[in-house]
């Protein structure tokens, strides 16, 4: 998630337009969603992927040196992983009881405990700032993307060793899996989407994403083979099988989070003025928007919890940005200590 999480000086304009827009638009599905939840859960340190882990009912959020463990139900803080320099996101292998985070600033990867929370070691990867990061049950494997050298480092998460390294082709942002072997990877800088062989590791293809701009966040939706790149302004809707968009459902500007529910059919992204857009998937190859719900500037990221079928998004609170100066050309509004909140969004 290194792209755009610039906070411009133009924000009191985003988030004014946000919080005029209708709340919600139409009843496609059937569910209106609503904010249900904010969960204030302060502690120092930025933030970038949230990741929920339905099983076990935990939210695992990365926040800038360390990574922050929370309950889902209760909101509690369950534990803290240290050391994480320059965290960006988090890969759970529940069936061996280990986590993984990405540690952009170190360039490892920090393996935890998932009963104890507590760090069993590091692993260096093969590539500049790892930044997405996911495990693949069906190989017993954690590919981390790293953003600066355009590759994938590959983790056996059994030993815990390096097995190899995928030429990307460009600069990754988030990858999916479409459950059939195969790993597709957002690649920001070409506005592509590329795929490989969880298990060879052969790559397979690259293919444009236009007319999305600058791909971030990717879902996947397995049953009909169709995968959702967040891009600005819309959501590029992927077929791997003829290698085409299909449709373009439109969202707000500069996202960092989608997300697909196969439960109930619906495409979720997050974007920073503070909306978050719910999306029908009336066909494979046909969306209607089903609304925009407000939830607060700067809430970029998002996670699905497949299960309750309730989205999680964070953000803060900010003081507005400095006047713009010759060495600053553009400030960003500064996060005011202690007022980091996960917010809880569901049907209603």
């Amino acid at each position: 998630m290194s792209r755009a999480r610039a906070l411009g000086s133009c924000w009191w304009a985003g988030f004014f337009a946000a919080s005029v827009l209708l709340i919600f638009t139409g009843t496609a599905s059937g569910q209106n969603y609503k904010l249900i939840r904010r969960i204030p859960v302060g502690a120092e340190g930025g933030w970038d992927y949230i990741k929920v882990d339905a099983d076990a009912q935990r939210l695992y959020v990365a926040r800038g040196d360390h990574m922050m463990i929370v309950d889902e139900v209760s909101g509690k803080v369950l534990g803290d992983v240290p050391n994480t320099k320059g965290i960006h996101g988090t890969a759970i292998a529940s069936a061996l009881a280990k986590g993984y985070t990405s540690n952009g600033q170190a360039s490892t990867v920090t393996v935890f405990d998932l009963k104890t929370l507590k760090p069993i070691t590091d692993i260096k990867t093969t590539g500049d700032n790892p930044d997405s990061i996911i495990y693949d049950p069906a190989t017993k494997r954690v590919f981390t993307m790293n953003g600066r050298s355009n590759n994938s480092t590959v983790i056996d998460a059994t030993t815990d060793k390096v097995v190899g390294t995928v030429d990307l082709g460009g600069k990754p942002e988030e990858p999916a899996l479409d459950g059939r072997g195969n790993m597709f990877v957002n690649l920001e800088d070409k506005s592509s989407i590329m795929e490989f062989d969880t298990k060879t590791l052969a790559v397979k293809g690259t293919w444009s994403l236009a007319p999305c701009d600058g791909p971030s966040a990717l879902a996947a939706d397995t049953k009909n083979h169709r995968l959702f790149a967040a891009c600005d302004k819309m959501i590029a809707v992927f077929n791997p099988d003829t290698g085409k968009v299909v449709a373009t459902p439109a969202i707000g500007g500069d996202p960092d989070g989608d997300g697909f529910d196969p439960g109930n059919g619906l495409v979720f992204a997050s974007v920073r003025e503070g909306l978050l857009t719910v999306i029908h998937q009336d066909s494979p190859d046909k969306y209607s928007i089903v609304g925009n719900v407000n939830t607060q500037f700067g809430a970029r990221t998002m996670t699905l919890d497949p299960k309750t079928h309730h989205v999680f998004t964070e953000t803060a609170d900010f003081n507005p940005a400095a006047p713009p100066t010759p060495d600053n050309p553009r400030p960003r509004p500064q996060a005011i200590p202690n007022s980091f909140v996960i917010l809880e969004l569901g049907p209603q």
